[in-house]
């Protein structure tokens, strides 16, 4: 009886480091159908931290492209540029937004042609060693006109 005993306690923390975070939940994920023929497109969501303790998103990863990274963007000289991001924070009480425009998960180098209504599996890592896999279901977005830019955005 003590080796059931050994490997359900096993189990159970193995569980335990694998489940998502208590304090962090996802609201909304979703993927942005991308144009035919584009090989990148973005994910969103809402962060929600109900903990005391600011927390950070830092890595996620998909099966529908070859890399994903978490980006943002900047406003480089009227500009805006997407650049890759090492986290996303956030804060204790608080909530992070991703969404077109800002802080999002970028999934880079398409496998296959996304489908609106299909539903991508996303997995979040957080800097406690956590995770947790998220059903984005993806959809189409028409991105609108940024203030100031008179062209896409740069990558």
């Amino acid at each position: 009886m003590p080796k059931l005993t050994f490997s359900l306690a096993a189990l159970l923390a193995f569980v335990a480091l694998a489940a998502p975070p208590q304090d962090l939940s996802v609201v909304e994920p979703w993927v942005r159908l991308p144009p035919p023929g584009a090989k990148n497109t973005g994910a969103f969501m809402v962060l929600k931290n109900t903990g005391k303790a600011d927390r950070k998103l830092i890595e996620a990863s998909n099966p529908a492209s070859k890399v994903t990274e978490l980006h943002t963007h900047l406003d480089e000289g009227g500009v805006k540029k997407m650049r890759q991001v090492p986290f996303i924070e956030v804060k204790a009480g608080g909530s992070a937004e991703l969404k077109p425009g800002d802080l999002h998960v970028m999934l880079i180098d398409l496998t296959a042609p996304l489908k609106e209504g299909q539903v991508l599996p996303i997995t979040l890592k957080f800097d406690d060693g956590s995770s947790t896999v998220v059903q984005a279901q993806v959809r189409k977005f028409d991105m609108p006109a940024m203030p100031g830019s008179a062209g896409p955005m740069v990558h």
